[in-house]
């Protein structure tokens, strides 16, 4: 029988995080969910994640946890350190797929050079867009080494083509990219390393852009189509299968970057 695969979520219990931990738990995956301060939220979502799974108890009778939330702060490199350790003891010292689907932003407006230079904004940004996912590949890497498994991260359309919410935003995200092939490098041949690149999704984030706004962004997609976080999930799930790929950066935007 094959042994369910093990998956670690940061950022995981809302938006695309609970979206990709659904796709994972319905597909029979194990899972370990991070958040940072809900903890209500994060028990609701591990309760739907077991009503989700088609996995059946061990024949042995013994007791073993598929869905666990885990408390992190993800700009906090101890923090991710302990996660890790948490999130693979929980699972009997395994962990196969990764999912660094963390980040942050501040909106300022792109076009303003002015709005766009609070030092604070830059160091908050670049922290929690490149540097935790550098901790994260880290702290993970002897468990993705053993089990020869995948690193996904979440960049934006916005380190692709100039967007979004701040110049911080786009540059750390291009940033994040970057970074990605390089782990793919360094972690080759055992652990694959890709990047999904949404475009706007209306999260809770995303619904906060004024209606107008949503529909100008949908109208220049070439599909007429925003991406939805079930599609994006999707992606991540086909970069966990497909043993072939590795550096690679999927953006899903209804083609408005062409």
């Amino acid at each position: 029988m094959d042994v369910p695969l093990v998956a670690l979520i940061t950022a995981g219990t809302a938006g695309l995080g609970a979206a990709t931990a659904r796709l994972f738990a319905r597909t029979g995956m194990r899972v370990v969910v991070n958040y940072n301060n809900d903890r209500s939220r994060a028990a609701a979502l591990v309760a739907e994640l077991e009503s989700l799974s088609p996995l059946q108890r061990p024949a042995d009778g013994s007791s073993r946890a598929d869905f666990v939330a885990i408390q992190a702060d993800l700009s906090r490199r101890d923090d991710i350190g302990r996660l890790v350790t948490e999130a693979a003891s929980a699972m009997g010292d395994r962990l196969d797929v990764v999912f660094s689907n963390g980040g942050w932003t501040q909106v300022r407006d792109i076009t303003n050079l002015d709005d766009n230079v609070d030092e604070a904004d830059w160091d908050r940004t670049y922290t929690m867009n490149v540097k935790s996912h550098l901790w994260l590949m880290h702290a993970a890497k002897i468990f993705l080494d053993a089990s020869e498994g995948v690193f996904v991260t979440t960049a934006s359309l916005a380190g692709v083509k100039v967007s979004g919410s701040s110049l911080a935003y786009a540059v750390s995200k291009a940033a994040q990219i970057h970074l990605v092939k390089g782990l793919a490098l360094i972690a080759a041949p055992k652990i694959r390393v890709s990047s999904v690149s949404p475009g706007l999704m209306l999260t809770d984030w995303g619904l906060k852009f004024p209606l107008e706004l949503q529909e100008e962004i949908r109208e220049r997609t070439k599909l007429k189509r925003l991406a939805t976080v079930e599609d994006v999930a999707e992606q991540v799930l086909c970069f966990v299968r497909c043993k072939s790929v590795t550096g690679a950066n999927a953006v899903i935007d209804g083609g408005m970057a062409l």
